[in-house]
């Protein structure tokens, strides 16, 4: 009788304290929704703009031509995988689905951008890390926090998101971000060599001779994609 008494206490205790804590979570899973939404749509409009050429974007061909200038070799798979890294990791952020392997593939592909924009500092102005870095490390936050309480992941029971196995998703994205910087620093270095160490100047598209220093010719869209805060 006293252990019966004594367990319907405990219980009671906790109930009242769930009820007292419940606004606070409340508030919680409706901040994690508005950050996600935030975020993930921010993420997936400029993963449209690479793919489908919309919202002002140039598509997949005129975003390969400017990965290739800018060392991403070759430039169509690379502007393909960004591109998904951002569409698709956004939408799954916005729907909280999957939410933490979507996570982690869009802070991933946003480290690869903030990567570009390093050697530039940090503000947004001078094309600086600001924003691939701010979208990154809050793509990437929200997949260590889960999406909360309104979300597809939680009607599903998480099954696409199981907190246990986070570092899989982030283990395989971190590896194949640094993959891909180190492969472009390579590409940039050899190329910085071999300008270097060759005499010969390129010919203008004319056929004349191109002034010392001048860059070779772009792409179609590859000046604009790299102008753009979040190309890479």
């Amino acid at each position: 009788m006293g252990r019966s008494a004594q367990s319907g206490g405990r219980r009671a205790r906790r109930r009242v304290g769930s009820g007292r804590h419940e606004p606070v979570a409340r508030s919680r899973d409706v901040g994690l929704l508005l950050l996600r939404g935030g975020v993930g749509a921010t993420l997936f409009a400029h993963g449209a703009q690479k793919l489908f050429g919309w919202f002002g974007g140039h598509g997949l061909e005129a975003t390969g031509a400017g990965f290739e200038q800018m060392g991403f070799r070759p430039g169509y798979p690379n502007a393909l995988a960004a591109g998904l890294g951002e569409a698709g990791g956004g939408l799954l952020l916005a729907t909280g689905l999957a939410t933490r392997p979507g996570g982690v593939a869009a802070a991933a592909t946003m480290a690869v951008a903030a990567s570009t924009h390093a050697p530039n500092g940090f503000f947004n102005q001078n094309r600086g890390l600001e924003f691939p870095m701010s979208l990154g490390i809050a793509a990437l936050a929200l997949s260590l926090t889960g999406p909360g309480r309104f979300s597809l992941d939680r009607l599903l029971g998480r099954r696409l998101s199981p907190p246990r196995r986070r570092a899989v998703p982030l283990l395989a994205a971190g590896t194949a971000a640094t993959l891909i910087i180190v492969r472009r620093q390579r590409v940039l270095r050899t190329e910085r060599g071999t300008s270097a160490v060759d005499p010969r100047q390129p010919s203008a598209p004319d056929g004349s001779e191109a002034e010392p220093g001048s860059s070779p010719q772009r792409g179609p869209g590859a000046e604009e994609v790299q102008d753009r805060p979040d190309a890479r």
